[in-house]
């Protein structure tokens, strides 16, 4: 028997075609067919005929000369007298003003014309599913009413220009009817349906958030995630139609993400995750969109939510993402290809996992950063996401209890200091020790001393590591002396590209600074305050966070070496500097308005005294 969908496939209904966004505009390509104001669907026309003559002769006998012309009331003579009169041609343009005049007038996009549209869709979809309950062994029965269905839907595309009628959308339950049609038997009705609903989520959609959050709100309520993540089990990527669905499914997540506290309810759907990592590695000749896509998705998923990054931890991502990114150590993918984007997700997924306890564990398990430091010896594009990621891992783990350890009664308020110490300092210490005896040390000098200043991400990594390596290993330990070691040789010429690293970064930081003051002025000091709140990101980023590291690199050797000492007094003398510059940086750190915790506090504490 003929299966529904081919029926439904032969039929002449307007249908969507896929089309690859990395050949056109990736805003557009996935956008359905939109109506405008008078319902006429904006698609290309092509002609049915010839418009220029092709050379042969016409069918028919030629027309006899007095015909030529005859009548004068068309210069070109196309309409050889046409046999028309005065009064025929007065009515026919008084009936083209007519439809002029109606052509202009707009419709007016409000409720009644929302609740008309509603209506026209309820029918449909009752229509189709009447019929096919009825006719559910010949399709042939059903097949015209699936082609209405679809044209039905693709009319809810013109809601996107009106948002302000979200909400009376809602209310008609339609949002609802619409969400259910993902799990209509004919996989181009759901895909349809998926489409609509990517495009009136869309962050192009021009609303308010209170529109955009009653819409999702009753979408979520009518089970869209199961229903969106429940067709990638039966969407095949080997048709075009199908791929259509994966991508639009992919980017109603998305929509959803841009809302923070979603971020936990979709990571929190294992099947989700588990298909998300299971796309990543299918093997592809080159990138397809979809696969980049999905790495996308992880990567919000794993950058904005701790329990999203266990979770992935759990599920063995973390082996996923170094298995397929060590390809990468010996080449470059090409430059702005879908397969760069996916290696920069995998990259960034990784980075993010990181950063949790568990994911320190499980990368030195991994062999995580013997594979990072290959990268960074090889030099390719990979080197300096190796760096990030090594400087993540290194980096100071908060020991956030689980659910098994607030059941044993361990709190936040309860024992915290006890499990940093005991956790998530000793993970981060492990993977200091391991980078040092993976003779990982010398890379990262030689790249450190080799590093331009057009390259301030590198730097900042590298920074992020000295500091991070200072912090963590043991005192008195071979890694340690191994260290020190590093940062003294060649007499001391670290140390002098540290402080003039130090000059270049507190200048940038002085001159933002400066603008900042000149903009707090004419403000009230609530005014200002929130002004400084605003601008700490990006005060960060124009080198507080460098000057930090470096500060705090200084101060440990000041500590630490006698003779490393004596060469920071030097080299800061010869600008009129002096240690009490770095204790002043330590300092603003400790009583600034971002919070620093306990452990950080008391680190601080300690090499500030060292400096007085």
């Amino acid at each position: 028997m003929t299966s529904v969908d081919d029926l439904f496939k032969s039929t002449n209904a307007a249908k969507r075609k896929f089309e690859n966004p990395s050949e056109l505009d990736p805003t557009q390509a996935y956008k359905s067919v939109k109506l405008n104001s008078n319902s006429d669907v904006k698609r290309t026309s092509h002609a049915s005929v010839e418009d220029e003559d092709d050379g042969e002769d016409e069918a028919g006998p030629s027309l006899p000369l007095e015909f030529d012309n005859a009548g004068g009331d068309d210069e070109e003579g196309r309409f050889f007298g046409g046999g028309l009169d005065d009064n025929a041609i007065d009515a026919i343009d008084y009936l083209d003003a007519q439809d002029a005049e109606e052509a202009i007038v707009e419709d007016k996009f409000d409720t009644a014309w929302l609740n008309k549209l509603v209506r026209n869709f309820e029918k449909k979809i009752a229509k189709n599913a009447a019929l096919r309950a009825k006719h559910e062994d010949d399709p042939s029965k059903f097949m015209a009413s699936e082609g209405d269905l679809d044209e039905s839907i693709k009319g809810l595309s013109i809601l996107s220009e009106h948002p302000e009628l979200y909400e009376e959308f809602v209310k008609s339950e339609s949002a609802a009817r619409l969400v259910e049609l993902l799990a209509h038997d004919n996989t181009d009705i759901a895909i349809g349906a998926i489409e609509i609903i990517s495009e009136l989520t869309d962050e192009d959609v021009v609303s308010e958030q209170a529109q955009w959050d009653v819409l999702v709100s009753a979408m979520l309520e009518a089970d869209l995630l199961s229903l969106l993540i429940s067709n990638f089990s039966r969407f095949d990527e080997n048709e075009e139609a199908d791929r259509s669905g994966v991508y639009h499914s992919l980017n109603v997540l998305e929509n959803l993400l841009s809302q923070p506290t979603n971020t936990d309810i979709i990571g929190g759907q294992a099947t989700l995750l588990t298909w998300l990592l299971d796309r990543i590695q299918k093997e592809e000749k080159s990138t397809s969109q979809n696969k980049q896509y999905a790495s996308e998705i992880l990567s919000i998923l794993v950058q904005s939510s701790s329990p999203n990054r266990r979770r992935v931890t759990s599920a063995n991502g973390l082996e996923t993402f170094l298995t397929h990114l060590a390809p990468y150590r010996r080449s470059d993918p090409e430059k702005e290809s879908e397969e760069e984007e996916y290696m920069e997700n995998l990259f960034n997924c990784l980075t993010s996992v990181v950063d949790e306890r568990e994911g320190k564990a499980k990368f030195l398990e991994a062999e995580g950063v013997e594979l990072c430091l290959l990268m960074v010896r090889d030099g390719k594009t990979s080197k300096s996401r190796a760096l990030k990621v090594l400087d993540h891992a290194c980096g100071y783990a908060e020991a956030t209890p689980t659910d098994t350890e607030k059941t044993n009664g361990v709190s936040s308020k309860d024992g915290t200091k006890d499990l940093d110490q005991a956790i998530g300092v000793n993970q981060a210490t492990a993977v200091c020790n391991k980078l040092v005896e993976a003779r990982g040390l010398k890379p990262l000098f030689s790249t450190f001393m080799k590093t331009k200043r057009h390259d301030p991400d590198t730097t900042e990594h590298i920074l992020g590591l000295f500091a991070s390596l200072l912090r963590s290993l043991p005192g008195n330990s071979d890694s340690r002396f191994r260290l020190l070691a590093k940062f003294l040789e060649k007499d001391y010429e670290k140390v002098d590209k540290l402080v003039t690293l130090r000059r270049d970064y507190a200048s940038r930081v002085a001159a933002f600074d400066a603008k900042l003051k000149d903009r707090k002025k004419s403000l009230s000091k609530a005014e200002q305050e929130e002004l400084e709140m605003e601008n700490i990101p990006t005060r960060l980023d124009e080198g507080l966070y460098c000057l930090e590291r470096i500060d705090a690199i200084l101060a440990w050797l000041v500590a630490e070496d006698d003779g490393a000492k004596k060469a920071i007094i030097k080299a800061l003398s010869e600008r009129d500097e002096s240690l009490a510059d770095v204790r002043k940086t330590l300092q603003a750190q400790l009583n600034g308005v971002m919070e620093v915790e306990a452990a950080e506090r008391e680190m601080l504490d300690t090499l500030i005294g060292f400096l007085e």
